[in-house]
C-alpha cells in the first residue's frame, strides 16, 4: 500500500543563503524538494504553511464573490459592470499565484526565483485591476556573509561582491485598481480630462515597471540588500500612489465638508482599505515581531503571515468600496460617456498580460544564463556557514 511520508524540516544553517528569512530560524523545507514533497508540506507545520493557506482560502472566497456577481442575468448585459469584472479577475489570480509560489519555491533556488517572478507579475496585473500587496519571500537579513560571486545582470556575471542577505518583500503596500477607479471613482472635475483618458494606459505601463523592477531586485539582494529593498519597495509603492490619486483627491475635497461633499464622499470601506495598506507597509519595513525574538514566530505569527492577512482584508474592503461607488454614483455616472469601452478594456488588459509575461520570460532566461557559482542558484549550504545560528 502506498504510504506518504511528510518531508523533513531543516534549520536555517542547513539551507542555502538564498532561502534564509529574516528572524526565521527553523521550519525550512529541503531546497531540493520534489513537487509532491512541496504539496505534502502544505499539510504539515512549516514556516510556509500559514503563508500558503492564508492565500489559498481567500482565492476561493474571491472566486465565490466573482461568480455570485457574474451570475446575475443583468451583469453581462450592461457595459457598466465590465470594469468590475477586470477588478475581480486579478483578485482571484494573485492569491492563487502567491499560494503556488509559496508551495513550490523550495524545489530549487532557480525554481524559487521563477515562482516569485510569476508572483510579481500577478501583483502587477493586480495593480491594474485590483488593490493589494504582499510580502514575497526574500533572503534573511540578520546574517552577513563573505564575498561571493556577483549575480547582477548587466554588471557582469561572476563579479566578487559582499553577500549580505536581507529579508525582502514583494511589495510594501496594497496597490491600486486602475480599471474600477477610472470607471466608478473618478472625481467629477477629472472626468474626460487628459488624466482620466490616460489613467488606465499609464497604469498598464506602471505594471511593466513594477514587474521589471521587482524581478530585477532579486538579483542583487545578496550583495546589495539595501538597493534590492529600495527597488522592490519603489516598484509597488509608485503604482499604489498613482492608482489611488482619485481617492486622495476626493479625500482632500471632503476633508472639511463632512457629509456635504456629494458625489466625492468616500465610503468607510475606502478608509479600511487604506488602513490595511498602512499596516502592510509597516510589516514590510519592520519585520515584526520575529525581528525582536528570532525563532519564536517561525511557524505562527511572523510578519509575512500578518502581511497576507492584512492584504486579503484590504482586498475585501476595496471590493466593498468599489461596489459602494458603483451603486451610489451610478445615476450620476449614467449621464457621462464611458471613457473606455469593451474593446479598449480587453486590448489594454491583453497588452498588459502579454507585456508582463515577456518581462518574466526575459528574467527567467537570465537565470539560465547565470554561472553555476552564482550564490542565487546554489542548491546546498554555503561553505563556512554550517554553524550559523
Amino acid at each position: 500500500m502506498l504510504s506518504l511520508k511528510l518531508p523533513q524540516l531543516l534549520r536555517v544553517h542547513q539551507v542555502p543563503r538564498v532561502f534564509w528569512e529574516d528572524g526565521i530560524m527553523s521550519g525550512y523545507r529541503r531546497p531540493t524538494s520534489s513537487a509532491l514533497d512541496c504539496v505534502l508540506s502544505s499539510f504539515q507545520m512549516t514556516n510556509e504553511t500559514v503563508n500558503i493557506w492564508t492565500h489559498f482560502l481567500p482565492t476561493w472566497y474571491f472566486l465565490w464573490r466573482l461568480l455570485a456577481l457574474a451570475g446575475d442575468p443583468g451583469f453581462w448585459a450592461e457595459p457598466y459592470h465590465w470594469p468590475l469584472l477586470v477588478f475581480l479577475l486579478p483578485a482571484c489570480l494573485y492569491p492563487f499565484t502567491s499560494c503556488c509560489a509559496h508551495t513550490f519555491s523550495s524545489m530549487s533556488p532557480r525554481a524559487r526565483h521563477i515562482c516569485y517572478f510569476l508572483d510579481y507579475g500577478a501583483l502587477s496585473l493586480y495593480s491594474l485591476g485590483e488593490p493589494r500587496g504582499r510580502q514575497g519571500r526574500g533572503t534573511a537579513g540578520a546574517m552577513a556573509g563573505e564575498g561571493r560571486v556577483g549575480c547582477v545582470p548587466g554588471k557582469g556575471w561572476g563579479v566578487p561582491s559582499e553577500a549580505r542577505p536581507s529579508g525582502l518583500s514583494a511589495c510594501p503596500a496594497p496597490s491600486g485598481c486602475a480599471f474600477p477607479y477610472a470607471a466608478y471613482s473618478m472625481p467629477a472635475s477629472w472626468l474626460h480630462s487628459h488624466l482620466h483618458r490616460l489613467f488606465v494606459p499609464a497604469a498598464a505601463l506602471n505594471s511593466f515597471l513594477c514587474t521589471g523592477l521587482s524581478c530585477y531586485s532579486r538579483f542583487p539582494e545578496l550583495e546589495s540588500p539595501g538597493l534590492s529593498k529600495i527597488l522592490r519597495t519603489g516598484a509597488f509603492a509608485y503604482p499604489f500612489l498613482f492608482d489611488n490619486l482619485p481617492l486622495f483627491y476626493r479625500l482632500g475635497l471632503c476633508w472639511d465638508r463632512g457629509h456635504s461633499c456629494g458625489q466625492e464622499a468616500l465610503s468607510t470601506s475606502h478608509g479600511y482599505h487604506l488602513l490595511c495598506a498602512l499596516l502592510t507597509g509597516f510589516l514590510f519595513a519592520s519585520h515584526l515581531p520575529e525581528r525582536l525574538a528570532p525563532g519564536r514566530f517561525d511557524y505562527i505569527g511572523h510578519s509575512h503571515q500578518l502581511f497576507h492577512i492584512c492584504a486579503v482584508l484590504g482586498t475585501h474592503f476595496q471590493l466593498e468600496a468599489v461596489l459602494t461607488d458603483m451603486g451610489s454614483r451610478r445615476a450620476w455616472l449614467a449621464t457621462q460617456d464611458p471613457h473606455l469601452g469593451l474593446a479598449g478594456t480587453v486590448a489594454t488588459l491583453g497588452l498588459a498580460v502579454a507585456g508582463n509575461l515577456l518581462i518574466i520570460a526575459a528574467f527567467t532566461a537570465s537565470l539560465f544564463r547565470a554561472p553555476r557559482a552564482c550564490p542565487l542558484l546554489q542548491g546546498g549550504p554555503l561553505e563556512g556557514h554550517t554553524n550559523a545560528k
